[in-house]
């Protein structure tokens, strides 16, 4: 029975995806649960795993194509692995007399085209490769695998000659002038990001302010607290982030047209903070969202921007964690960066940009001390935001974090 294999079914906020990558082809054995294909959205990248095990059939679909919501992608033909294993003992028991005059024709059948013409052109004789595919298959792999074998033998007179040809391959690549130029179509995660953040500077009036922390009382806390913390709750670690996190949020209940955005000649002002938090992955920036954080603890929010660091990284992110937040927090400071102006993420009226933590002489009641500095980034649309309203809230922020007790006590 031959089974429909499909898109994921998008958001209303993704149009369409992109066919990244078959991990199987046409006439390989699928289990249950096995990854078949990856589709690229705007956002993340979502997997389309087998229903039941079976062989693939047609693609429909081939990579780099466009495909709509729950479209059709290729068909996977249940049940259909064992099939040709099981109808090829009876024909062997009853001809034994033809297969050796049937011996180039199951040569044939036993090599693809393009694994016979990669051995041709290798000058490997396909009866000598043995096939690890399905029913003995001889697949485009296995040749690889025999021509590096191949390579690998011992053969003294070919040695000598390889040198030469390995001393001008290198020479081609690294010759004085050559300028080397590789072209790659831009992913689709990459260009939304650009579409985005030409939007945002194009259609918001975007100013940033700026101001410094000490982040000695912060650092203080943690060095205190950070082995308890981490025992307290089951290897969770105790780092800044999540102070930035809580001060943000109660700044944002004192200052609710940072925490709005526009929706056309609407002002939404949301009654709830969800967060997120910039995350730099191999395929660009993604911003995963903390939602509720008003009920969310320290460990909690540590917790969850740790899981989403780890599902960034194997790009296992969906896209329910990908979609809305009220406001965004960015930390360059991660990679060396001291001082930026981070861009907004619309519809969102405001981002904080987090920056590295840098060790200055400062004044502090008439006597200079060395202390670890941080400067903070508030990017905000002033369509929205007043200039004032702007100040007072990174200043509120500045406040709850080098005296942390405010954010216990509420003040």
């Amino acid at each position: 029975m031959a089974i429909e294999i499909k898109a994921p079914t998008f958001p209303e906020s993704v149009a369409d995806g992109t066919v990244a990558t078959w991990h199987k082809q046409p006439g390989d054995a699928v289990k249950r649960d096995d990854l078949i294909v990856d589709i690229e959205t705007d956002k993340v990248v979502l997997e389309v795993l087998a229903e039941a095990d079976g062989v693939l059939g047609e693609i429909i679909k081939g990579e780099g194509e466009t495909v709509l919501s729950a479209e059709l992608l290729g068909t996977l033909n249940e049940g259909a692995a064992a099939a040709p294993q099981a109808a090829a003992a009876p024909a062997a028991a009853a001809a034994p007399a033809a297969s050796a005059a049937a011996d180039s024709e199951g040569e044939e059948q036993l090599l693809n085209p393009a694994a016979r013409k990669l051995a041709e052109e290798n000058g490997l004789n396909p009866a000598d490769i043995k096939g690890t595919g399905k029913g003995g298959r001889v697949t485009k792999e296995d040749v690889l695998n025999a021509i590096e074998a191949k390579k690998s033998a011992p053969a003294a007179a070919a040695a000598p000659a390889a040198k030469p040809a390995a001393a001008a391959a290198s020479s081609v690549v690294l010759s004085e002038g050559d300028r080397v130029e590789k072209r790659v179509p831009m992913t689709r995660l990459r260009a939304r990001i650009a579409e985005r953040l030409v939007e945002a500077q194009s259609s918001m009036a975007m100013l940033t302010t700026y101001n410094e922390i000490n982040m000695k009382p912060i650092m203080d806390l943690r060095k205190k607290y950070k082995d308890l913390f981490e025992k307290k709750h089951n290897g969770v670690r105790l780092g800044f982030m999540s102070f930035f996190v809580k001060a943000a949020t109660e700044a944002l209940k004192r200052y609710p047209a940072v925490n709005a955005s526009i929706d056309g000649k609407d002002i939404v002002y949301h009654g709830y903070q969800d967060i997120g938090v910039a995350v730099s992955s191999d395929r660009g920036l993604v911003v995963p969202v903390l939602r509720n954080t008003e009920f969310m603890n320290l460990a909690q929010v540590e917790g969850t921007i740790a899981e989403y660091g780890r599902k960034a990284r194997d790009g296992k992110l969906s896209m329910e964690e990908m979609t809305g937040g009220t406001f965004t927090i960015s930390n360059g400071g991660v990679f060396g960066s001291l001082l930026s102006s981070p861009i907004v993420n619309p519809p969102q009226a405001a981002i904080l940009g987090m920056h590295k933590i840098q060790e200055r002489p400062m004044a502090v009641d008439g006597q200079v001390v060395i202390l670890p500095m941080m400067y903070l980034a508030l990017s905000y649309d002033h369509r929205l935001i007043d200039g004032k309203e702007a100040v007072s809230f990174l200043v509120a922020i500045k406040e709850l974090l080098e005296d942390p007790a405010r954010m216990l006590l509420d003040i």
